[in-house]
């Protein structure tokens, strides 16, 4: 007897085996001999597969070698799970013939639907009639008449492609979108689904005819192909279509080759390869340009004196182990414009940062070491920007040590930073201010900081916490003399001392406030740091302690500079209360305020140095100006804030930031107000007051629009606004923005843009224009 035959023997021994579980209360589950994955296509039946079977009747023609199950059929075989009304088996033909509300699901997940299904006992071959597919990733196929062929192919006749997401939870959802096709294609062996003689149809009517589509079926993640165009224009490159070619190398490399036609400047080239490693990951991208039309560029900058034009950018990341990082982002272009003139993603901001890092992260230390060099993309040919900025090179390392000190806690801290400048940063208002934000020449710098700090609570609860801290520098600098604009004392030693001794005591007594419904955290706090005055006071380079903003949140900060250039010296005392509020309806409220105190010694903040960093900062008087910040959160999701600063004298307000806001299911929306009185010595001569709104509104399923509006209060002008409309419904995603910015003096014509994108998941996106949108997220 033939292998076949005896195959057929074993299923219908099996069938009729089964028939038990038509008088048992439960089917019998049979035992596998082993575990056996079965692809959906080319099923390769195991030899001792066992069948379980289900179903209200069974009748064995022995003549006719046939088996009819009827009503609730339910077929469990070889991976094969099927449930029809019913069920025939021919052990001549060796087909089954399924008829009546048949759902099949395939060992890989996928499901088929059908009202009449004749197939081989393999399910390999076969014909199906008024069939539906839903595959693994929520695709789903329709189609009047199906075959599946050898195994590998499941072809569709007079058919429907579509993806819906949604639909998993709410059957009653219609995608937007579907894919008509006279025949599609399903091919196992070369894992694609091919749509021929084919419509794309968007919201039920055509809009673009497709002789052949292809795209990868639910089992692959990465294929070789062509991905949706892009389109944008721009008035200095004219209209532009970009084609995207992935190429899915290997498993651990892949590559994206794009070739754009732009109708003034040419043919751009853009490649990206990217390679995975079992630690990290390296991605290269490159770019270039024969620019046609150089005369449609504003007249004497790169952009017009440049023809041929090119970039090469490398970025990785390496887990050297779970604690150590290793990376480097660089990029290298042949002038120092061309990635920001065509809007290279990534590459394409006025600053870009090269830098190499390595880090590590322990239980109670940490290590950071970082190379940079910043790239300033502008148009001047004769900019000396970059040229103005540092090449620096900085390690930071901090430990705390695991086990008490004389019972309290040790933290060390080390930064080590060279920084080398080719040409003066001087920023200048006459009359007014010379800034030195850099000088030229080199400049290094040690630093090794120790504090020591144990808390106390004595009877009656109140908190004191000793702090002692030590700190040195080793400093070596061969920089410029900044010359007669600067008023302060310059020192041109080339090597110096620094060193700073701090004793400090911090106490807090807080008291809790409670009531059947609420309670509440009052806690006063007392702060007083003894410490000589700072040496070189204002006579060293600035670098990495220019930005400097007095508020509550540093009001208890024992040095309240922003880096290690500038160490703040004289006894200071601070003062200030903190209050925590929960309320029993859900509301939680938060505020802190209080003010700084020069006791004695040099004021660091009111000694002049290169950038003016204490200059107008409401530390620069022996009392400080007052600070003060304020918080709510409701239930509702309405949230507020609101942080100050105000004269010690009259109580003028110096700074306040303010900000409104709520979240819900359908609205979300932010006010934000921020007003800078005028700064004159640190740079800033005129006030700064600006309202910022940004609002979101979901009016249907899916469908939100969304808008912002910054206003200047000083100049009366709208300076930017936005608004865009979006759907998302997880398949498909389309959004359209309108942005417009223009200066606050209003010397410059407005800068409006609009972009677009509509993306269809499983077939890909197409892009005009940008819709990234400042607003919220």
């Amino acid at each position: 007897m033939a292998a076949g035959n005896r195959k057929h023997i074993r299923l219908l021994a099996a069938i009729l085996l089964s028939g038990v579980a038509l008088q048992a209360p439960t089917p019998i589950a049979p035992a596998w001999a082993q575990e056996t994955k079965i692809d959906s296509f080319n099923p390769k039946m195991p030899d001792d597969a066992k069948m379980l079977l289900s179903a209200n009747e069974l009748v064995y023609n022995k003549d006719a070698e046939r088996v009819i199950v009827r009503g609730a059929v339910q077929i469990n075989y070889g991976g094969y799970q099927m449930v029809a009304q019913q069920v025939e088996y021919s052990q001549k033909t060796g087909r089954i013939i399924a008829t009546g509300e048949i759902e099949l699901i395939e060992p890989g997940g996928n499901r088929v639907y059908a009202d009449q299904m004749d197939v081989t006992d393999d399910f390999g071959n076969g014909f199906i009639e008024r069939l539906r597919v839903e595959t693994t990733d929520l695709t789903k196929l329709a189609a009047v008449t199906g075959e599946r062929r050898n195994g590998e192919e499941m072809i569709l006749n007079n058919a429907v492609y579509t993806a819906c997401t949604p639909c998993a939870t709410d059957p009653d959802h219609k995608s937007l979108w579907h894919v008509k096709a006279q025949r599609i294609v399903q091919n196992g062996k070369t894992h694609t689904i091919r749509m021929e003689n084919a419509k794309f149809e968007l919201f039920g009517r055509p809009i673009l005819y497709l002789p052949v589509l292809e795209v990868p079926d639910q089992t692959i993640k990465r294929k070789s192909g062509f991905l949706f165009p892009k389109f944008g224009y721009t008035q200095k490159l004219g209209a532009g279509v970009s084609v995207p070619y992935y190429w899915a190398i290997s498993p651990y490399m892949d590559a994206t080759v794009t070739g754009t036609g732009l109708t003034r400047q040419g043919f751009l080239l853009q490649g990206e390869f990217r390679q995975r490693f079992e630690n990290g990951e390296h991605i290269l991208s490159m770019a270039g340009i024969s620019q046609l039309n150089r005369s449609s560029f504003t007249g004497n900058t790169v952009d017009a004196q440049e023809t041929n034009r090119g970039m090469i950018g490398s970025k990785a990341k390496f887990e050297i182990n779970p604690r150590w990082t290793f990376g480097w982002d660089v990029l290298v272009q042949s002038d120092n414009n061309f990635a920001k003139t065509y809007e290279l993603s990534t590459f394409d901001g006025t600053t870009f940062t090269n830098q190499v890092y390595l880090s590590g992260l322990g239980k109670r230390n940490s290590f950071d070491a970082r190379a940079f060099y910043f790239d300033i993309q502008d148009a001047d040919p004769n900019s000396l920007a970059e040229n103005k900025q540092a090449v620096a090179q900085v390690l930071d390392y901090s430990y705390t040590h695991p086990e008490p000190v004389f019972g309290g806690e040790l933290t060390a801290d080390i930064n080590l930073t060279n920084v080398n400048r080719n040409r003066e940063d001087e920023f200048e208002i006459p009359g007014i201010v010379d800034r030195f934000r850099g000088l030229e020449g080199t400049y290094h710098r040690l630093t090794a900081d120790l504090e020591w700090k144990r808390n106390f609570i004595v009877p009656g609860g109140l908190s004191l916490t000793p702090i002692l801290a030590a700190r040195g520098d080793l400093i070596g600098s061969s920089m410029a003399d900044p010359g007669t604009g600067y008023t302060g004392d310059f020192n041109n030693d080339d090597a110096a001392t620094r060193r700073m001794l701090t004793a400090g005591i911090d106490a807090r007594y807080p008291i809790l406030l409670t009531t059947d419904y609420s309670s509440h955290i009052i806690e006063p706090i007392a702060q007083i740091f003894a410490r000589p005055n700072e040496e070189y006071a204002g006579g060293l380079p600035n670098e990495d302690a220019q930005s400097f903003v007095f508020d509550a949140t540093s009001l208890f900060d024992r040095d309240k500079f922003s880096g290690y250039d500038r160490i703040e010296g004289g006894t200071r005392a601070n003062l200030g209360v903190r209050y925590t509020g929960a309320l029993g309806n859900g509301y939680a409220l938060r505020a802190i305020a209080g003010q700084s105190f020069h006791l004695g010694g040099v004021n660091s903040f009111a000694t002049d140095d290169l950038v003016k960093a204490g200059a107008n900062s409401g530390l620069e008087t022996d009392r400080s100006d007052y600070v003060a910040m304020v918080g709510i959160d409701a239930p509702s999701g309405l949230t507020a804030s609101f942080s100050s600063r105000f004269d010690e004298r009259d109580l003028d307000l110096r700074r306040a930031d303010a900000t409104l806001g709520y979240q819900g299911i359908l609205w979300q929306t932010a006010v934000t107000y921020t007003s800078i009185q005028a700064q004159p010595l640190y740079g800033s001569i005129k006030d700064q007051d600006e309202i910022q709104t940004a609002a979101a509104y979901k009016f249907a399923d899916y469908w939100s629009v969304f808008g912002s509006v910054t206003y200047d209060l000083n100049s009366n002008v709208v300076t930017r606004n936005g608004i865009g409309i979006t759907y998302d419904d997880r398949d498909t995603i389309f959004s359209l923005v309108y942005k417009e910015e223009r200066d606050s003096d209003q010397s410059v014509a407005n800068d409006w843009s609009i972009g677009a994108r509509i993306s269809f998941r499983t077939l890909g996106d197409i892009d005009v224009g940008d819709t990234k949108f400042d607003g919220l997220n």
